[in-house]
């Protein structure tokens, strides 16, 4: 059975989970249509609906807006948000400013790239080494020209090195100048507090495949006085902001791994913080050049360890650690198959050669400490072929074999 230590990417459903998900897959209906049948499957959404806004802080169950995940929930908040405020058009917009940061999930990045072509004004919220927004210039800059900014959108945690970002006090700055806040909370949910009234955003995005619910669900909190422009257009479900005929049986399977992901938060985040802590004192006891990405301790989501290896390659240690039966992550992007240094390094003040040398390991809700001593057993022989295939890459093809 291989390790998995990937749950940042996708976590397993637990026992709990698949057993309502499968029991609702079995069942049929729209949960639109006016029959008893259709009915009954509205009512489970909506008490799906009410669990997931328990779990999560909302004031009322009408702010989730259910979605077919984290992505769309992204798409929706920046885009929607940015044309309300504009009066639902892209020429000349009265408020073509929008905050946000350069780690942020590529979700919102592309989104916000996509509105620049419209005429929006991307201002990008300084970082710092360990990937923490600078309050104090985030603050100044909002304070800037309020009248001109559309939205500011920062996550409460980044998805690869686990930074957590100081969303309450932006979002206490925001309400005061009646700029709407948007939290991508994707990675944060089930790890640590996320109590959405409280933190005067007006948007807030989660999705299940992370807490062990299914691929293909989320939601984005909503506040009730938000009216975003629409981005989908149908049949007016979800408020009108999201049409479209509603999973149940994901809703369903959603709200059990949402109640199990915070029913006992502080439990869960003290188990894994631990399991977390004794794989950095292990990589860092053990092999040399190990540097840990971001803030140590509770600046840190409790499930996420990411280290660069000097001299490895990402990839390298990837497979090394897959041919041994540990599922790990890169953290970087890959696109048209050309491997890319991660830009949330790199916009940590990384060089690309640092940037690629990075593995994430990011624990869950099955994880032990048996696997994790595992890892650490396997690491230093993976981390030393990968420095000599890196050495041998970097040699010249005709000096290579020679004697």
């Amino acid at each position: 059975m291989p390790i998995y230590l990937d749950h940042a990417a996708t976590s397993p459903m637990p026992a709990e989970v698949l057993e309502v998900y499968t029991a609702e897959l079995a069942a049929r209906a729209n949960p639109s249509a006016l029959h008893a049948v259709g009915q009954a499957a509205r009512m489970r959404i909506e008490e799906a609906r009410e669990a997931v806004a328990r779990g999560v802080g909302a004031a009322t169950s009408s702010e989730v807006i259910f979605t077919s995940g984290g992505t769309e929930a992204d798409n929706f908040a920046v885009k929607g948000l940015y044309l309300s405020r504009n009066g639902g058009a892209f020429e000349n917009p009265a408020r073509p400013r929008v905050l946000t940061t350069p780690i942020e999930h590529h979700a919102i990045l592309d989104s916000v790239e996509w509105l620049e072509g419209f005429g929006a004004e991307i201002v990008f919220l300084d970082v710092d080494v360990q990937g923490r927004v600078d309050l104090a210039a985030a603050e100044a800059e909002l304070r800037r020209d309020p009248d001109r900014t559309a939205l500011i959108s920062v996550m409460a945690a980044n998805n690869e090195i686990g930074t957590i970002q100081p969303i309450a006090e932006l979002g206490a700055i925001a309400a005061e100048l009646g700029i709407p806040f948007h939290i991508d909370a994707v990675q944060a949910l089930g790890q640590i507090p996320l109590n959405f009234a409280d933190l005067h955003a007006t948007a807030m995005s989660i999705t299940a495949h992370k807490i062990g619910g299914p691929v293909g669900i989320g939601a984005l909190l909503l506040d009730r006085a938000a009216a975003p422009a629409p981005i989908l257009h149908g049949g007016g479900q979800e408020r009108g902001v999201r049409s479209g005929t509603l999973d149940v049986a994901g809703a369903v399977a959603f709200a059990k791994a949402v109640e199990l992901a915070t029913g006992d938060l502080e439990t869960r985040a003290d188990r894994f913080s631990a399991l977390r802590d004794r794989l950095i004192a292990g990589i860092e006891s053990t092999i040399e050049g190990a540097i840990l990405s971001g803030p140590r301790g509770d600046g840190r989501l409790p499930a996420n360890a990411h280290f660069t290896f000097a001299g490895c390659e990402g990839d390298s240690l990837l497979f090394g650690l897959d041919a041994r039966g540990l599922a790990t992550s890169t953290g970087s992007a890959c696109s048209a198959g050309v491997s890319r240094p991660s830009h949330v390094l790199l916009a940590c003040g990384m060089d690309e050669d640092t940037a690629r040398s990075a593995q994430r390991f990011s624990l869950g809700h099955d994880s032990t400490e048996d696997e994790v001593d595992a890892l650490l057993e396997a690491l230093p022989e993976v981390v030393e072929q990968a420095r000599r295939a890196g050495m041998v890459s970097a040699t010249p093809r005709w000096m290579q074999g020679a004697t």
